[in-house]
């Protein structure tokens, strides 16, 4: 393998901006990808009845999304290393903004798949470049709870969504359905990339350098796998499919599980909506206890805490708990992802760091493609919430063993 070093003169390429700045300009389009995510939830609830999908169609809503994430993160992860990350950033932004507009006149279940597949290239090449570019732009010792407040904004985004989503796509703009409308507001951020292109500098780490351009993606790729990093890229990929197979399969099924429990469509919006509540102390508790404890100890809590609440939620009959346990899944599981974007761009130096963070997200993805789907066929064939939440329950438990056998502490260690 051909040695990974540094360019220490990176630094001098990129203007200074300051922590806040830099945080509020990308947690805004973070925020966007959580309300297109969220408001997707509910847009297949109200499609259950407009189009009548059955479970498994319904499930491939989810996946198809999940399909378009796994090629953006893994495409665009390795363009992040060769062009910047400040221009893919802007890229997947404009993509899945314009395509999530676009679906709102989809007339066709197959229109709309293709579309959402657009939207999830974005999404998915999205999220972990913003985080690799935050983790290289401050300092080592407020790294993981900038990520962290970072990952905050998908709770503002999803609150954002659910009010959409509560307000719009139950009311009457005939000629036009509630959630067709509830689609076009996701093509606001189109118009907040070119407020990046103007206000963000790349990441201070990143340089178009002798090295980075002789490099090719293959070799990027290869490097990953390097026997330096070969057992972080494991653990990772374990731990990256562990949590967005539970993620996707148990969030984007909430409103439905609500419906199917009994609740009318209204009242699963509004209590969807007071579960997301519970995600912002989720990332706020993470965030402190990430910088005092750790980021170990914080993936292993939350994973853990995010586990039970699954379980119990899966097997609740009572509105009490339903609400209880729900509130609990979004506080832990939120809280976790938070550290699990602080603690993926950490594993890799700077010149493959955009190639290993997409990469692991890219196969969390495909954790994503099977998790919505396995609720559709599971349900299709008698099995009750109870056992599908319990599979949940077994694969978060998987990536906790992942990060306590195979994962390092990179507590304010700092990045080369």
């Amino acid at each position: 393998m051909e040695k990974i070093i540094r360019n220490d003169n990176t630094a001098t390429h990129a203007q200074p901006i300051s922590r806040n700045k830099l945080l509020g300009v990308a947690g805004v389009g973070w925020m966007f990808d959580a309300m297109d995510v969220g408001i997707l939830s509910f847009v297949i609830a109200a499609l259950t009845v407009d189009w009548g999908l059955t479970p498994v169609e319904k499930g491939w809503i989810g996946s198809v999304n999940s399909i378009g994430m796994a090629v953006g993160a893994l495409l665009f992860g390795v363009l992040a290393d060769k062009v910047g990350r400040k221009q893919i950033f802007m890229w997947t932004l404009v993509l899945f903004s314009v395509a999530s507009g676009l679906s709102a006149f989809a007339t066709t279940l197959t229109v709309f798949l293709l579309l959402r597949f657009l939207i999830g290239m974005g999404l998915g090449g999205e999220l972990p470049v913003a985080s690799t570019l935050v983790s290289e732009s401050v300092k080592a010792e407020e790294r993981g709870r900038v990520v962290v407040l970072l990952e905050s904004f998908w709770a503002a985004g999803w609150l954002i969504a659910a009010i959409i989503s509560y307000f719009v796509i139950p009311a009457d703009f005939w000629p036009i359905e509630g959630w067709r409308v509830a689609l076009l507001i996701t093509a606001i951020p189109a118009f907040y990339a070119i407020y990046i292109r103007m206000k963000l500098p790349d990441s201070p780490q990143f340089t178009v350098s002798a090295e980075a351009k002789k490099r090719s993606v293959f070799q990027n790729i290869r490097d990953v796998w390097a026997k330096e990093y070969a057992k972080s890229t494991f653990m990772m990929w374990v731990l990256w499919f562990a949590v967005v197979f539970s993620y996707y399969g148990m969030f984007l099924w909430l409103p439905t599980v609500m419906v199917d429990k009994g609740f009318d469509l209204i009242s699963s919006f509004k209590y969807v909506l007071i579960m997301t509540l519970a995600q912002l102390p989720g990332y706020f508790t993470a965030a402190w206890f990430i910088e005092k404890f750790g980021r170990k100890f914080v993936l292993v809590t939350y994973l853990i805490g995010t586990a039970a609440s699954a379980f119990v939620f899966g097997n609740a009959e009572t509105v009490g708990v339903l609400l209880a346990s729900g509130m609990l899944l979004s506080f832990f599981n939120l809280g976790a992802w938070g550290a699990l974007y602080a603690y993926t761009p950490e594993q890799y130096p700077a010149i493959i760091r955009g190639t290993g963070a997409g990469m692991a997200a890219s196969v969390g993805r495909i954790g994503g493609i099977f998790g919505p789907s396995l609720v559709g066929v599971m349900l299709a064939r008698g099995y009750d919430y109870g056992v599908i939440f319990a599979v949940f329950c077994v694969a978060i438990l998987i990536g906790v063993a992942a990060v306590i056998l195979l994962g390092k502490e990179t507590k304010q260690t700092e990045l080369r």
